[in-house]
């Protein structure tokens, strides 16, 4: 069991390879470790599928918080479905494998991540990205690789590469580049509105460490005596492509021309035409070669058809320019927006819709205690800004069950809460935590963009003072050779039948979120720069129609919105607020009606639905963590008497004693001689004894001149 460990010296850091030792029924396995992070990851393979006409690729990343050295928090005190962020990680791990796959494969692939042992310097998902290339290379699967990836910060002015979580925290950039020896296969980004240059930039610094990373594992499965199995190269024999090209070729093009269509008129008349040539085909005597390519594989005609239709429409792209709905190159749909469409029970709605693609986000606003708790392997324990995507089936006119969350809907979520995240206000500023629900009542492509662009004006119909509105944009590519054209903000079918999918978001002044996904096995940066700087005019021309639904955030917030007062006390006064078994806070919560979050840095909340009602909890809790001083003067409220003195309520929620012999210069027999309970006294601070106890007395202190209203 000893294995084999191979050694890459990486931009001051050593990452470790070790083969050979951990599972060995696995069809291929390594361990990558950095630091004290270590990774297994597995690639199995087994036999093909009948009937099916995808590859059927699982990607799993796995969390086992022992990893970080504690035990889950949930009742049953083990892991159980993964949490968000691990979901995340196996799309990281998943997009820019699945493109690396040859077109004909059929066989189940899996590929499972487990973290074993976290360091938080060394954050976990990159290592797994290219742990999943080096097992499926050892596991001599088909596979056009290597592929690696690497995390770009940038401190200050400098990249940095595979930063720390802390280093992260505090950088301007979180960017992912993976990448094969072709080009970069997938980029994944979160910004402070960087320049679309600095963004090119960081890309191009992080392919260059993908092909040190790549040449590593070339020189790894050397080491081992191991040929990689690229794929071979597959043929269709039979003749029905030439068939489809021969009988619907023209009519299919002249669909394609049809610019003034709906997307529904396009697709009835290609399906028309699907129907009409399987009846042409169902009339062929039954030992033609085209009616037994069809009935060997129920799906052959449909495949068929599909690829014929792609092949015409990217012709049509390449040579006149032209997209299917007539649309330049570098043209946005038509846009509507608005803002506040539902009523102002929900915090803040906006409606934006761009040609099909239909999103209506509403945002809700929340006290502290609302925060989501992070119970992952993440540092980061609490999430105060949610960002949830919902995709129903009728926003593509289908049915299907309505089942929780997907991946995918939880991706595209990430992806927008990403790009909204560095234009939210400060918590000290806007202490309110924020959940947003994209709802997507219509889709033909771009539906993330489109959440981040509802989003944006929902949070701002809800109050919500952003530095800054955000818009985004989903970019296309068709590549044919050397041939390469850039699409501006891509419908479905574009998406579809096209090579990439590049979602590029942020405001005027820079870029906030990146994700990339490709179909082919590599893009050139300067390819890559081209999108990023065609999408900016789009996402500005956006960003102007957006605005004129509404301008900046609303100066009021919604009625039904909570108010909350935020300020800080001395974090060393925090239990004197809390009280013995939380009987203060708890209290001065149902003195006022209002709800009160405390954090470990001294910073109170005020939650209330009553502005004069959230003020009194603050004078209470304020008057409590005053400090009071000797000799200091208060006129005060007597609360309570006893046999040896009286009680005064000097500040709010803060009592001090007037002992029975402070009441006066002579002598008193009953303290009810002199005070009683609501008197309205002017007491001075005697002493503060050892233990805290506020000492007041009468004696020297002129009383005040009751109203004739106290009277």
């Amino acid at each position: 069991m000893q294995g084999q460990t191979q050694s890459i010296s990486f931009d001051g850091r050593e990452i470790r390879l070790t083969t050979g030792r951990f599972a060995p029924q696995a069809g291929g396995s390594v361990m990558v470790e950095c630091g004290d992070t270590a990774v297994l990851v597995t690639a199995t393979r087994s036999n093909p599928r009948e009937g099916i006409d995808f590859l059927p690729l699982i990607c799993d990343y796995e969390e086992r918080l022992y990893a970080a050295g504690r035990i889950p928090g949930s009742f049953m005190r083990r892991e159980s479905r993964p949490p968000e962020r691990a979901t995340l990680i196996a799309r990281l791990i998943d997009r820019p494998m699945r493109p690396l796959f040859p077109a004909w494969m059929r066989d189940d692939l899996q590929v499972v991540a487990t973290c074993l042992s976290l360091d938080e310097r060394v954050p976990p998902d990159v290592l797994a990205v290219t742990g999943a290339s080096m097992a499926t290379l050892l596991a001599r699967i088909p596979f056009y690789g290597p592929m690696a990836a690497v995390r770009v910060g940038l401190l200050g002015d400098d990249f940095v590469l595979n930063p720390s979580y802390r280093e992260i925290e505090r950088s301007e950039l979180d960017l992912v580049v993976a990448g094969t020896p072709a080009g970069v296969i997938m980029v994944e980004a979160g910004a402070n509105q960087l320049p679309e240059q600095d963004v090119i930039e960081a890309i191009d610094f992080g392919y260059e460490a993908v092909n040190e990373l790549i040449k590593a594992q070339l020189a790894i499965l050397q080491d081992l005596g191991i040929s990689q199995v690229l794929p071979e190269a597959r043929t269709d024999d039979d003749a029905l492509p030439a068939f489809l090209q021969k009988e619907c070729g023209g009519a299919i093009g002249e669909v394609l021309k049809q610019f003034s269509q709906s997307k529904t008129e396009r697709d009835e008349k290609l399906d028309a035409i699907k129907a009409q040539v399987s009846e042409t085909i169902a009339g062929l005597k039954d030992n033609d070669a085209i009616k037994v390519a069809v009935s060997r594989h129920s799906k052959a005609l449909g495949n068929s058809y599909k690829s014929l239709t792609k092949t015409l429409m990217r012709a049509q792209i390449l040579q006149e320019g032209k997209r299917v709905d007539g649309r330049n190159l570098d043209e946005v749909r038509p846009i509507q927006a608005a803002a506040g469409v539902l009523p102002k029970r929900v915090h803040g709605s906006a409606l934006f819709q761009r040609g099909l693609t239909q999103v209506l986000s509403c945002a809700t606003l929340g006290t502290p205690s609302d925060a989501q708790e992070m119970d992952d392997l993440n540092p980061s324990t609490e999430k105060t800004y949610l960002h949830h995507y919902n995709f129903p089936p009728y926003s593509t006119g289908e049915t299907k069950p309505m089942r929780s969350p997907g991946r995918r809907e939880i991706g595209h979520g990430a992806l927008a809460e990403r790009a909204l995240v560095p234009v939210l206000p400060s918590k000290e500023s806007f202490p309110y935590v924020l959940r947003v629900v994209s709802e997507c009542l219509s889709s033909n492509g771009s539906t993330s963009m489109g959440s981040v662009c509802g989003s944006t004006l929902a949070l701002m119909d809800a109050g919500v003072p952003l530095k800054a509105p955000v818009s985004g944009a989903a970019m296309g590519l068709i590549k044919e050779g050397e041939e390469v054209r850039i699409l501006t903000d891509i419908q479905g079918i574009e998406d579809f039948l096209g090579d990439m999918d590049f979602k590029v978001a942020g405001t005027e002044k820079g870029i906030t979120a990146l994700q990339m996904d490709m179909k082919i096995t590599g893009l050139e940066v300067k390819t890559i720069a081209q999108a990023i700087n065609q999408a900016r005019p789009a996402r500005l021309h956006i960003l102007e129609k957006m605005l004129e639904a509404i301008e900046k955030p609303r100066d009021i917030l919604s009625p039904h919105a909570p108010r909350l007062l935020s300020f800080r006390i001395d974090p060393e006064l925090i239990g004197t607020v809390i009280g013995p078994g939380g009987r203060t806070i708890k209290g001065i919560t149902e003195r006022t009606n209002t709800k009160i979050d405390i954090e470990d840095g001294g910073i109170v909340t005020i939650a209330s639905h009553d502005g004069a009602a959230a003020e009194e909890a603050q004078r209470i809790i304020e008057g409590l963590t005053r400090r009071v001083s000797e000799g200091e003067v208060f006129n005060g409220s007597v609360t309570r008497v006893i046999p040896i003195g009286a009680f005064v309520e000097i500040l709010p929620g803060k009592e001090g004693m007037i002992h029975i012999s402070q009441l006066s210069e002579s002598r008193v027999e009953k303290v009810e001689d002199v005070v009683n309970v609501g008197d309205q006294v002017t007491v001075r601070v005697r002493e503060i004894d050892n233990r805290g106890r506020i000492n007041l007395t009468l004696r020297g202190v002129p009383q005040q001149e009751p109203t004739a209203a106290e009277a």
